[in-house]
């Protein structure tokens, strides 16, 4: 990451411009209170003060290592006082030796640099701390911004997904099937449309009513989940396969709400859609350290014309899981010869 100083051009007129007046300051308090030769006072001035604003932008770099790194509060503290005891020698060394340089003839002068040296270290440890307490501040309002950008496209996705509720969550073409399956039922079986209508309200009002709540338990999930199977079983009747594995330790984990349904969908679409044989659809859970993985996976026919459509659904779980999570490593595909699947990782952890 750039320095911020050289990234935004203002910045780097602001830092320039606050150099060129304490160059200016200093070469008065030279020429004024020490006695010094304008000339030298200005060649003093300008040497140190040039190597010290050259290493304050070195010191974003070293500041940014140390924060990538995440030590502990202790190390970080060894850590800046060690730079910065390392940054003063540097700089008084390389200022010492380059004055000494230009001045060698100069015998008061040299006593002069030799005896300002105490105080030469103080003001190297202010200006130290000064650089590293600006870019501390830069890097928390830089965070602060991305966090608000986050949170920004969250909203702009929640909204979106409002709007599209039908698209992203229900396929109109499930409520248009459905509807057909139960007309059908009513001629042949009254009790088990009635069922189903029961069954697609209960579904439909589950989506609407968690539709503004980030996160519900897995438990209610597969609930809902089991409702629209049951749905589609009509449909599809012994064509579709459904088996689930979920231990105990995964029912309680807090999941984003209706992430199973497309996961679902997707599988009946690119499976059970193209298939006069049975197709399975394998729901697994597997707790790790940090994750609950829920596994999606399903057979299909790899010579089958597979159904056109923009995945939008699979690309919604995506975008959903890295604007909650902030991670791009919860979502994976993997396709094998006779079988599809995806794999959701869900961090252990209370949504940011």
């Amino acid at each position: 990451m750039l320095n911020p100083f050289i990234k935004n051009r203002r910045y780097l007129i602001m830092y320039l411009t606050v150099w060129m007046v304490v160059a200016i300051i200093q070469t008065a308090i030279l020429n004024y209170y020490q006695d010094l030769d304008l000339l030298i006072s200005i060649t003093d001035s300008g040497v140190f003060n040039f190597i010290l604003a050259i290493i304050g932008f070195s010191l974003w770099y070293i500041l940014r290592f140390n924060i990538k790194e995440q030590y502990s509060t202790f190390d970080l503290v060894i850590n800046h006082l060690i730079t910065g005891i390392v940054t003063i020698a540097i700089w008084m060394g390389s200022g010492y030796y380059i004055m000494s340089f230009l001045e060698a003839n100069d015998v008061e002068y040299l006593s002069f640099l030799q005896l300002s040296l105490p105080w030469r270290a103080i003001i190297g440890t202010f200006f130290y701390l000064i650089f590293i307490l600006i870019y501390y501040m830069i890097l928390y309002y830089e965070d602060l911004q991305q966090k608000l950008k986050i949170e920004s496209e969250l909203n702009n996705l929640v909204r979106e997904a409002e709007l599209n509720a039908l698209k992203s969550q229900i396929n109109p073409h499930f409520l248009f099937n459905s509807l057909n399956s139960i007309s059908s039922l009513t001629m042949t079986d009254p009790e088990k449309a009635q069922e189903m209508v029961i069954k697609l309200s209960d579904f439909l009002r589950y989506s609407l009513s968690h539709d503004r709540h980030e996160t519900t338990t897995l438990r209610h999930e597969l609930e809902n989940t089991e409702r629209y199977l049951d749905i589609e079983k009509v449909r599809f009747g012994k064509r579709l396969r459904y088996v689930s594995n979920i231990p105990d330790g995964c029912l309680d984990q807090q999941i984003p709400n209706m992430i199973l349904q497309p996961l679902l969908e997707n599988a009946i679409k690119h499976g059970v859609h193209n298939s006069t044989e049975e197709v399975l659809i394998d729901l697994t859970c597997v707790i790790t350290d940090e994750f609950a993985e829920l596994h999606v996976l399903n057979d299909f026919d790899p010579e089958a014309v597979r159904p056109k459509g923009e995945g939008i659904g699979l690309k919604n779980i995506r975008n959903r899981l890295q604007l909650l999570y902030h991670r791009n490593d919860l979502f994976e595909v993997k396709m094998g010869k006779i079988e599809f699947e995806v794999i959701l990782r869900i961090p252990k952890i209370n949504v940011a």
